[in-house]
Parts: structure tokens; C-alpha cells; sequence
């Protein structure tokens, strides 16, 4: 059943908790609500994330998801930036919504799976949203009532949760209950949220070097949660990717040099590839040059953006469609 974890690659399970700006409410009333959960509705699947514990609170919200096809940030951008924008139109506001980052936790399945599906599913009791485990278990913005049987969300996990517990849904579902309430006897665990292995500006090798001097006083959003070896892999992986941006910047592959790569392949001129239009040959090469800067080269979607004259959402919908392109076509960056 546990899948092998890669940082952000299919398989990988992640803790998001996202927190309104300055402890703010980001959810006002039931149709803010609804609409958060009705964008989740659609870009879960269309992204092919899995959900397999969630928590909706006024001031923040948790969630637990396993990376599909396309990284959670693409997910989570299209999900936030979406949702911030109807929210101030619907509440005549201006200005950001949520608290810098949203944090991100790589997690260890086989270890932490269960842990955090109980941890976000009591954030409501925990919360005073609820009182008890049976108004919990009828508590609609929170995936335990669909675990509970008693609301249907076609885009939870709730199946794959339950396996865990149970061979038999009824069996499993009182096992999951048992150790729901379990959880509450336990109290919170900061170790699901602020602890685990914390990305330092360094990178995490430098966190690995911090961590053998037993030195853990760092500061982000972005965190691994697991035992020894599992840490050591998602690190690995981390330096990998970083060592791969290092190795195209000292051979020059800026934006323009990129661009040219993009023409040579596509047999078209460097500087149609910055050229606007809706053609067809226009947008694949504007999409595998949004691919290639963003993910392979590091560049920031908004430095692309500004050189492309696009919109950062529209950089990101096209580092999506180059991601398709690379892969059905095998196409490479460097020759």
C-alpha cells in the first residue's frame, strides 16, 4: 500500500496548511465555504491529486494530498489565487487574503498517513467548532463525515483512508473511530505541524549539515516529516534538482538561450517563440519555454511572466501544457 516518495513527483504525500493574513477568516459565510470546496471539486481531479483528510476552519484550513500529475503548487496556486479573487469581489475587498506561503510538509506515508488523517480531522472539535465526535461526524466542511459515511465527496480518498483500519467499510470505519478518539486523549501534536525537518534558506543539504551538529533553530515553510532514511532520499532528491539548475546557469541557459533551444527543436525562429498569438506551433513553444524556465531553470513565473507579457496564472497554465509536451514528445533542454 505505501508508494515511494518523491518531493513533489506522483506519489508524494504532502500536509497544506494554508492561514488567512494577519489570523484574518478567509471563509465569512456558507457560500465561501462552498466555493472553496466546489474549486477543490474541480482541480483535484483535473490535476489527478488525491485527498485524504481535510479541515475547513474560518482563519486557515488543512489538508492532506497526494501529488497526482502535476506538482501541489500548481495545484494550490490555481486553488488560492482563484478562491481570493471571488472572495474579495463577493466581500468588496482588496488585497492579499492569505498568510505569505502556504506550508508544506513532505510526509512519510507509511508512517504518518494515519497520524494526519486524525490530527486535520479533529482541527473542528479542537477548534470549538463542534462539541463532540457526533457533531463531528455530521460536520460538513471536514472530510471525517465523509469517512463516517455521512457526506459524499467523489474527490476524497475516503476508500484508500479506510483500507488502512479495515477490510470491510462498517469495520473500518469503527476501528478509524476508535483511534479518532484516541487522538483526542493524545491532545494536539505540534510535531505534525511546526516540527519535522525544516528546509533552511541553504537548502536542505544545509539543513542535513545543521542537523549532525544538532543544530535546528531554522526558519520556513517547506518541511519533511520522517525517519532517518526517508529524510536522507527527499534531501538527495532536493540537491539533485538544485544541482541541475546550477549546471544550466553555468552553462548560460537564460530565457533567450532557452527560447533557442525551443526554436531548434520546433523549427521555428527564437524570436517567434516570444511572439504572442493563438496559433498553434506559437503555444506549444511558449509552453515548453515556460516549462523549461520555470521547472527545469528556477526562474520565478513572474520575472517569465513580465518577459512574455502574460499573467502569472497564464505562466502557470502553460508550464502545465509544456509538461504534457516534454513528455509526449521526449523532448529535452539540454541536447
Amino acid at each position: 500500500m505505501p508508494r515511494q516518495a518523491r518531493l513533489d513527483a506522483p506519489g508524494a504525500l504532502h500536509h497544506i496548511i494554508i492561514r488567512g493574513i494577519e489570523r484574518r477568516k478567509i471563509f465569512l459565510d456558507t457560500a465561501d465555504y462552498e466555493d472553496f470546496l466546489d474549486r477543490l471539486a474541480k482541480l483535484l481531479p483535473e490535476t489527478q491529486t488525491a485527498c485524504y483528510a481535510w479541515a475547513l476552519l474560518p482563519n486557515h484550513a488543512h489538508f492532506l494530498f497526494c501529488t497526482g500529475k502535476l506538482p501541489i503548487a500548481t495545484l494550490m496556486r490555481r486553488l488560492l489565487t482563484g478562491y481570493a479573487v471571488s472572495f474579495n469581489r463577493s466581500h468588496g475587498r482588496v488585497g492579499r487574503l492569505f498568510q505569505n506561503r502556504y506550508k508544506s510538509i513532505v510526509c512519510q506515508e507509511d508512517s504518518y498517513l494515519t497520524e494526519l488523517v486524525r490530527y486535520i480531522h479533529l482541527n473542528p472539535l479542537r477548534a470549538h467548532l463542534v462539541h463532540s465526535i457526533d457533531e463531528l461526524n455530521g460536520y460538513v466542511y471536514c472530510g471525517h463525515s465523509v469517512l463516517m459515511g455521512r457526506k459524499k465527496r467523489s474527490w476524497q480518498g475516503a476508500d484508500y483512508v479506510l483500507r488502512y483500519f479495515g477490510g470491510t467499510v462498517r469495520n473500518a470505519r469503527k476501528l478509524y473511530l476508535i483511534y479518532l478518539e484516541d487522538g483526542i486523549i493524545r491532545g494536539r501534536r505540534e510535531d505534525l505541524t511546526g516540527g519535522g525537518l525544516i528546509r533552511s534558506l541553504g537548502g536542505w543539504t544545509e539543513v542535513k549539515k545543521r542537523r549532525e551538529k544538532m543544530c535546528d533553530h531554522m526558519m520556513s515553510d517547506e518541511r519533511i516529516l520522517g525517519d532517518e532514511a526517508f529524510v536522507d532520499s527527499m534531501i538527495v532528491q532536493a540537491a539533485e534538482a538544485f544541482d541541475r539548475r546550477y549546471e544550466l546557469k553555468r552553462r548560460g541557459y537564460d530565457l533567450d538561450r532557452i527560447a533557442g533551444r525551443v526554436a531548434d527543436i520546433l523549427n521555428m525562429k527564437p524570436e517567434d517563440v516570444f511572439a504572442e498569438g493563438k496559433q498553434v506551433m506559437k503555444v506549444k513553444a511558449r509552453s515548453l519555454l515556460c516549462y523549461w524556465a520555470v521547472r527545469e531553470a528556477g526562474m520565478s513565473i513572474r520575472s517569465v511572466a513580465r518577459r512574455l507579457g502574460m499573467s502569472s496564472p497564464g505562466v502557470g497554465y502553460a508550464v502545465e501544457r509544456g509538461v504534457a509536451l516534454s513528455r509526449e514528445n521526449k523532448f529535452h533542454l539540454l541536447e
